[in-house]
């Protein structure tokens, strides 16, 4: 917010910051929208970060994210019920999720599943197909704002029906999901989409993060998918979810609230790794969140650079 027309004959000498069109095709190849940098740092670490594939980008071989919404709150409100019994299933709002737990509030609404079923399929045929409610699915919060204390807030929800206030995808398998989320709850990735966003996070957002498309045989991919898994699997919901990765059930999940934030902050440093920050472009990141209690940056911080060591021979090749 420019005030001072004299600033027009002094640019870009002073403190203009140079650009490159290469540079915002890469981050927003769809709107050619340009991202506000603040300074150089934040310059580097996002020319640093497309090095990788957007998220919206169809690669074969690798996992892909496709999302879409549900129910319409408004539209649909005639399926919702008020009280919870035998044949229903919730409605899950962005409320009700909070990064990596689907337990942050209570449903306020339940849906009859065969009603549902019938709301989901439209003109389709039923021939008892498995369809996306009866699946775990990735989950975010499309309501958020770059001021509050986090923006992109994510997480596996169990089988349910989902209001618009939350945009899922269950076109990727589990255990790929699980990435996703420790991916996109980092601080890094947070820091790159409040760049972007103001009060509404779409899926046009989304889709425009360079993300590190890992998969099994890649390094790194079973050290964030255990972490998130530990996170995320803390209800009998979650049972078959918790089998699948290897954690037996969900009783093997963390709810003690300093081992999850340890869980937390090693997924961070470890994403930060991933994208190829310094320990001062880190620090930089973090202070960007000004809400977030200082021990919880602090410990993202220390687990960066615990794992120096482990990252040091990082080829970049996802």
């Amino acid at each position: 917010m420019r005030q001072d027309v004299q600033d027009l004959q002094r640019f870009p000498k002073n403190d203009g910051l140079p650009i490159s069109i290469d540079l915002v095709r890469k981050l927003s190849p769809d709107s050619l929208s340009v991202m506000e940098f603040k300074n150089k740092i934040d310059f580097d670490i996002a020319e640093k970060m497309t090095k990788f594939p957007l998220l919206g980008e169809k690669i074969e071989d690798k996992w892909n994210l496709e999302l879409h919404r549900e129910f319409n709150m408004t539209d649909d409100a005639f399926l919702f019920h008020k009280n919870s019994n035998q044949g229903k299933l919730p409605l899950y709002e962005g409320k009700i999720i909070h990064q990596f737990t689907h337990t942050f509030s209570e449903p306020r609404y339940w849906i009859i599943e065969n009603e549902g079923r019938k709301a989901v399929l439209g003109k389709k045929i039923d021939a008892q197909q498995k369809l996306g409610y009866q699946n775990y699915r990735y989950a975010y919060r499309s309501i958020a704002s770059n001021t509050n204390e986090r923006s992109l807030i994510c997480t596996i929800i169990p089988p349910c029906f989902t209001g618009n206030s939350l945009n899922i995808a269950d076109k990727i398998d589990n255990i790929s999901q699980l990435l996703c989320v420790g991916l996109l709850n980092s601080f890094v990735i947070d820091w790159l989409l409040r760049q972007k966003v103001t009060t509404n996070i779409n899926m046009f957002y989304i889709y425009q993060l360079p993300v590190p498309r890992l998969t099994k045989n890649d390094r790194y991919f079973n050290d964030i998918v255990q972490r998130a898994a530990k996170l995320i699997c803390t209800t009998p919901e979650f049972d078959e979810l918790a089998q699948e990765v290897g954690l037996g059930s969900h009783q093997q999940g963390v709810t003690n609230e300093t081992e999850r934030a340890k869980l937390r902050a090693e997924l961070d440093g470890m994403v930060a790794h991933l994208y190829g920050l310094t320990e001062d472009e880190f620090s930089y990141i973090l202070t960007t969140f000004p809400i977030v209690n200082v021990t919880v940056k602090e410990a993202a911080l220390e687990a960066y650079r615990t794992f120096v060591p482990m990252f040091r021979d990082l080829q970049v090749a996802f």
